[in-house]
């Protein structure tokens, strides 16, 4: 990541001095007793503004680290519903410090054993790729989501989960299972399985398989970010 840099320059308070001769009424003033004073007035403030306007302070270098960037983004997502409340000027803002984080990925990001945990799906640029349509507008009339999660098993398995509070009074979850192949260096595959529901003492599985593509273009012992095939951006954070 390009390291941020500035530099600081002090404007100077001072300003050249001006000195005004006035005429002399005594004319038996010796002339070269005004003359030296005038040369000197003007010299000693030349040297004051040549002194003064080259006084700068040093470069001061402003980095950003990979903790910064990471602070920075978990406070722009936070208590954002996953990205449903923000505006599309703060989504640009997110994309814009994700851009520079994935800067300090690791070079083969699918082969780093920091990928393997349990993460929480903190943010998503499109509101309805995790959940689908319980995500979606309506969706979230009747469901309200308490949390979404995804767990990545060594060697393969991927477990997603989303938890929520359906008609205000009804817990449940939906979940997928899935098994990850690793395409290139940053691009796996997840072929899911059907979805699972729970709903009070409901559970069954419906529809069908489903597949997915993410790029993991960061990961560390914090966070995980990652692009779908479709452009979509994901932030999950590590589970404590």
């Amino acid at each position: 990541m390009a390291t941020a840099a500035s530099s600081l320059t002090i404007a100077s308070p001072f300003s050249e001095q001006r000195t005004q001769i006035h005429s002399l009424k005594r004319s038996n003033l010796p002339l070269k007793h005004s003359v030296p004073y005038k040369a000197n007035s003007r010299n000693r403030s030349r040297r004051l503004g040549l002194v003064v306007s080259s006084v700068s302070s040093p470069k001061v270098e402003l980095r950003t680290g990979p903790d910064d960037l990471i602070s920075s983004l978990l406070s722009k997502v936070a208590n954002s519903d996953g990205g449903v409340t923000l505006t599309p000027e703060e989504h640009k803002e997110v994309a814009q410090v994700a851009g520079e984080l994935q800067k300090y990925c690791v070079s083969e990001p699918v082969k780093c054993p920091l990928i393997f945990g349990d993460w929480d799906v903190v943010y998503c640029s499109r509101p309805t790729s995790p959940g689908g349509g319980y995500r979606s507008v309506i969706g979230r009339l009747f469901f309200r989501t308490k949390e979404m999660i995804q767990g990545i098993d060594s060697p393969d398995t991927v477990r997603n989960r989303v938890s929520f509070t359906a008609l205000g009074f009804l817990d449940g979850d939906v979940s997928l299972t899935g098994k990850l192949n690793v395409l290139d260096s940053e691009w796996v595959q997840v072929i899911f399985e059907p979805p699972e529901l729970k709903v009070g003492s409901l559970d069954f599985k419906y529809g069908f398989e489903s597949e997915v593509k993410l790029r993991i273009t960061y990961v560390d012992e914090k966070l995980r970010l990652g692009i779908g095939s479709r452009g979509s951006l994901f932030v999950f954070r590590r589970r404590q």
